[in-house]
């Protein structure tokens, strides 16, 4: 598994044969990309509608959305995206096949409103899992999987559900604080879910979320996680 971040929360994820796209915006300063830049993606997987995490959902019309029923029909209105895992969309709970990868939805602490106005709701926000083999109750040692947090706070599910049950290799955490979890929050996420890495992300975008990832490192340590940090520049590429 190939995992790439472009800054902000935008992931390039590559399971197989199989591109995943999440949360395009390129309009952060840790990338130097263009969405013109990027090739194509087979799936474009979006944790929900604000600005940040759709506004180059549009460059991408041809690849399959992943995301709620709500957010598929306002992006199939508003950019001409075409198709949807299942047709609509998915929901929180679900897990779905896109092509070698495996992508579960979970819900994530936040808000939802499309480009924050009050008049446009898109469902429950939410953060993936993916993974390239099936989720069972049968634990898989050979199974790779990773963890898109989306924009969220604190969650118990983390702790009792996440972490033992969909057991992630890896963690992309919000660590920017005033609109996610901040630095010592994210690190308590990380400790409950009992991953090998964690990867900040959502940080240095705007003023409110300017942080230093050494914090996180350093709260990462404090919480007694044999977890590691793994703080990647802008468009840089790790192999999971």
């Amino acid at each position: 598994m190939e995992l790439t971040w472009h800054g902000h929360s935008t992931w390039h994820v590559t399971v197989g044969d199989t591109d995943l796209l999440i949360d395009p915006f390129f309009d952060n300063p840790k990338t130097d990309l263009e969405p013109d830049d990027v090739d194509a993606p087979d799936y474009v997987l979006l944790t929900h509608g604000h600005a940040d995490h759709i506004a180059h959902a549009e460059a991408f019309p041809d690849a399959t959305l992943v995301a709620t029923p709500e957010l598929v029909s306002y992006c199939q209105d508003n950019f001409g995206h075409g198709n949807a895992v299942g047709g609509m969309g998915m929901n929180l709970g679900g897990t779905v096949e896109c092509g070698d990868a495996y992508v579960t939805m979970h819900r994530a602490d936040h808000t939802n409103g499309i480009m924050t106005e009050y008049d446009v709701e898109a469902g429950m926000p939410a953060g993936f899992i993916i993974s390239d083999t099936k989720p069972t109750q049968v634990s898989d040692e050979e199974s790779t999987t990773f963890y898109h947090t989306g924009d969220t706070g604190l969650m118990t599910e983390m702790r009792d559900v996440i972490g033992p049950h969909l057991e992630p290799d890896a963690v992309a955490v919000p660590i920017g604080d005033h609109f996610t979890m901040g630095p010592w929050q994210a690190a308590i996420a990380v400790d409950w879910l009992d991953v090998d890495y964690a990867f900040p992300q959502h940080y240095d975008t705007f003023p409110p979320i300017e942080q230093d990832p050494a914090d996180f490192e350093r709260e990462v340590t404090a919480t007694g996680s044999d977890a590691e940090v793994v703080v990647l520049e802008g468009d840089e590429t790790f192999s999971l």
